[in-house]
């Protein structure tokens, strides 16, 4: 297949994975809260898919990369993804809502990553390729977070379950067409173990702040919603102001290359993390100034967009040859997964003391990120 149709597949599967998210992020807590759901299982069930990203990615990447066979496993998560997401039109309790969420989650977090792996490969781990391919995802989220503001303001949050059906048919759709990654050659495939990798000081350093960054974005892709709707803010301005934030991102994805050639790939990643520092504290304390807010949401440009992207470059370079769909996955897993999962729980216990507090906990926690990435990666990184 030529390269650029296969960029084109890519890009097509990335707008319908990140326009699922676009749907999830912003409406499912405020879904759940429609039916009345206390705001633990509100916790539990906004955290169920980045719980799953936490083993899953990891057992399908080890998977991939021991059978050479990317595309049938993710054909596997696509086809699954949807079938257990049916049941979303035809339950409102907590516990078949809480099996049906769980088993979709673990096939649909399995794919990110071999796709990720892929698009690397082919763009030989250039960061800036990277953002203006994976600009799609966001441009993906934008359309079905706009149009499905637009559908529950009309019709009521009710049409959610469609909405995210439909989008994960489009998903197992495009994840027949994903191409396999080009083949390695044999002095790739004896590369340094995966273990030596990880004991590496500045591989260690970018998973732990990869970890906290996550962590504190738990509370703002689970509450984030519900803190706008409790401080009198329409459904409508909430999607418009969860677009405004990955616009933002879609501004910073396609300048990553001019970006990248100007500052090095440490000091674009301590930005992002000083960034979701002012980003939430804005939130948890200027709630009530919708100019501060659309201020916060633009920081989301380089708090997730040049972040992620950076991120990619980093693990690509570290996690070469064999090890690349375990490398993502890893980073997904520990980040996404463990630090989203635990953050979007730790705000759901939290939440009934305020809004304002666990923003500022958050805020605390990119800090915290901020400094291990400070002291542990490598400042010669370009």
């Amino acid at each position: 297949m030529q390269k650029s149709k296969a960029l084109l597949l890519i890009a097509g599967f990335y707008f319908c994975y990140f326009a699922f998210n676009g749907l999830f992020s912003p409406y499912w807590g405020l879904y759940l809260a429609e039916l009345s759901f206390p705001a633990w299982q509100i916790g539990i069930l906004t955290s169920l898919t980045q719980i799953n990203r936490i083993y899953a990615p990891a057992l399908w990447g080890w998977l991939a990369d021991r059978s050479g066979q990317r595309q049938k496993i993710l054909r596997l998560a696509g086809v699954m993804g949807l079938v257990f997401f049916l049941p979303l039109l035809l339950t409102h309790s907590f516990w078949p809502l809480l099996i049906s969420v769980w088993i979709a989650s673990f096939f649909w977090s399995s794919a990110l990553p071999l796709v990720e792996a892929t698009s690397m490969t082919l763009l030989a781990g250039n960061s800036g390729a990277y953002a203006r391919l994976r600009v799609w995802g966001s441009i993906g989220f934008v359309v079905a977070a706009l149009l499905a503001g637009y559908l529950i303001e009309a019709f009521g949050v009710g049409v959610l379950p469609m909405a995210v059906v439909s989008v994960m048919a489009g998903l197992a759709i495009y994840s027949f067409y994903v191409p396999e990654a080009p083949a390695l050659v044999k002095n790739q495939l004896a590369s340094v173990k995966f273990f030596d990798v990880l004991a590496k000081t500045e591989v260690k350093a970018l998973l732990l702040a990869c970890f906290l960054m996550a962590l504190a974005h738990g509370a703002y892709y689970s509450f984030y919603s519900i803190y706008m709707v409790e401080h009198g803010y329409s459904k409508r301005v909430v999607a418009w102001l969860w677009t405004l934030g990955v616009i933002a991102e879609i501004a910073v994805f396609w300048l990553m290359p001019s970006i990248t050639q100007r500052f090095s790939l440490k000091k674009i990643f301590l930005w992002g993390l000083l960034l979701a520092v002012l980003r939430f504290m804005l939130i948890g304390l200027a709630a009530d100034f919708i100019v501060l807010l659309i201020v916060a949401q633009l920081a989301h440009g380089f708090t997730f967009g040049s972040h992620h992207a950076v991120t990619m470059s980093y693990i690509h370079r570290h996690f070469s040859g064999a090890h690349q769909a375990k490398g993502q996955a890893l980073n997904i897993a520990v980040s996404f997964g463990l630090g989203g999962s635990l953050g979007g729980i730790l705000a759901g216990v939290l939440w009934p003391q305020g809004g304002a507090m666990v923003f500022m906990l958050s805020a605390c926690m990119a800090l915290l990120g901020f400094g291990v990435a400070w002291v542990g990666i490598n400042k010669n990184n370009t």
